[in-house]
């Protein structure tokens, strides 16, 4: 496409999350990146407000929706991909290296192969570093951004990256990087050699805006504001001066909480590995005094 993409962005409140449908306002060619379901931990209930308010977006655009993207196994909310796949019949795609994440979290929640498959057959189809991708009159590009996650990617559509959970905006900084092998090394590399890479004036979409000192939502930027600007990692801060940062930041940080509901379903396509819709939450037992 010539002209830039146009861009839509959604925010679900309880989990500071951005769903972005992404389209050619010509052609009503459109992805949608990384959407979510509504979750009530206490009574363990999942809902559907904050997808149903996107696809009915999708609906009254009348927009032809090629596929469903995430940038990485999220967290922290969890991932309406399998939803949206059964729903409209369109692929769900993430990055190749979710298989490496599919074998620590198999592990950890001590899944059966034939419970969680660890070769990343529940998606659609797994992109590949760099690899040119066509979606009607819509281009898009994964630029490998691991480090909060070892299978992290942005995604470059036109103008726009979309970057989950590698880049925040300039005053949150970056995404963690104390989850299980994560890096905060590998987050510097990513973010310097192939976002700051861009030209300055790229449109920069974040995938969460925790909206420090109460301000009021923002999910847009700039790599040229990010460069200058991003309270963690500008441009011109070192790698060991990063990590450091990164890193005290991170031990002082509680998990998520949704992580082991988050992961297990994510990892999965948006699907629960266990038969009956159960989930699995282990057990730690806090050392005696």
């Amino acid at each position: 496409m010539t002209t830039p993409p146009t861009v839509r962005a959604f925010f679900q409140p309880s989990t500071w999350t951005l769903t972005y449908v992404v389209y050619d306002a010509s052609t009503g060619d459109a992805l949608l990146v990384d959407p979510a379901l509504d979750y009530e931990p206490r009574a363990s209930v999942l809902s559907f407000e904050a997808l149903d308010e996107v696809l009915d977006f999708v609906g009254e655009q009348k927009l032809n929706l090629h596929a469903v993207v995430d940038t990485h196994v999220h967290a922290d909310h969890l991932t309406a991909m399998h939803e949206v796949k059964k729903r409209l019949q369109i692929p769900s795609l993430i990055s190749e290296r979710v298989i490496g994440v599919q074998e620590v979290f198999g592990d950890l929640f001590k899944f059966a192969p034939d419970r969680m498959a660890r070769d990343g057959s529940q998606f659609d189809q797994l992109i590949r570093d760099k690899q040119p991708m066509q979606f009607g009159s819509l281009a898009l590009t994964a630029l490998p951004t691991p480090g909060h996650t070892p299978a992290c990617q942005s995604l470059m559509i036109g103008d726009a990256v979309f970057t989950g959970d590698t880049l925040f905006m300039p005053d949150s900084g970056t995404g963690r990087c104390d989850f299980p092998k994560g890096s905060a090394a590998d987050l510097y590399d990513g973010i310097q050699n192939e976002l700051y890479t861009l030209d300055d004036a790229t449109r920069v979409f974040v995938g969460h805006d925790y909206q420090p000192h109460g301000r009021e939502l923002q999910y847009e930027t700039t790599i040229g504001a990010q460069k200058q600007n991003n309270t963690m990692l500008p441009a011109d801060i070192s790698k060991d001066d990063f990590v450091q940062k990164r890193e005290a930041r991170d031990a002082t940080l509680a998990a998520p909480n949704l992580l082991f509901q988050s992961v297990q379903y994510n990892v999965n396509a948006g699907v629960l590995p266990d038969p009956g819709g159960f989930l699995r939450i282990p057990l730690r037992i806090k050392d005696g005094e």
